[in-house]
């Protein structure tokens, strides 16, 4: 069993650093920090606890807390996607906590629902996913941060460096070479 304080603490250690605050709410920041020890416990990660999870990690990299677009939804809206993350404004009670749309791509979604389920569900959006085709392999490449050098391996480069907060754009693939000796 994790203890909710250390998910707590990771929180709101990565929410200082950035600058960000946790949800001043205590009754729902209480139920996101739930959710995510308890995804913590059922599948080995943090992964976001307002979007669904596959239980695997190759499916679920970009949602893993902090998300992908954590940083993106701060900037826009003042609020990460499920609003565990918060800008200052919004902490101090300046500036209301609104709907934020899904920047998540549907074909992630598509790949997350098919991994854990199998079968379609109903999105967020209240949309019914019609046809979910089975993930396909997936090809990780090596992406570089030009502004920092930050290096990652993943399908698609982050939207934002986590080091230096460069935009997606700033990354370029790098080539990999596995003919060595050949």
């Amino acid at each position: 069993m994790i203890p909710l304080e250390k998910v707590k603490q990771r929180a709101e250690s990565d929410a200082k650093s950035h600058g960000y605050y946790l949800n001043s709410d205590p009754e729902f920041l209480k139920n996101l920090l739930e959710g995510l020890k308890q995804n913590e416990e059922r599948y080995g990660y943090l992964s976001c606890p307002c979007r669904l999870a596959s239980g695997k990690f190759r499916f679920d990299r970009d949602i893993i807390c902090p998300c992908d677009y954590r940083d993106p939804d701060i900037e826009e809206y003042g609020c990460c996607y499920c609003a565990l993350y918060v800008r200052k404004d919004v902490f101090e009670g300046e500036t209301p906590i609104q709907p934020i749309p899904e920047r998540r791509p549907p074909e992630k979604q598509t790949s997350a629902y098919a991994g854990s389920t199998g079968a379609p569900v109903k999105k967020r959006s209240e949309r019914i996913a019609t046809h979910i085709e089975k993930p396909t392999k997936s090809k990780l490449e090596m992406w570089y941060c030009k502004q920092c050098g930050y290096v990652c391996f993943r399908e698609e480069p982050p939207y934002v460096c986590p080091i230096c907060k460069a935009k997606k754009e700033m990354f370029t693939e790098i080539a990999i070479c596995t003919d060595v000796y050949g």
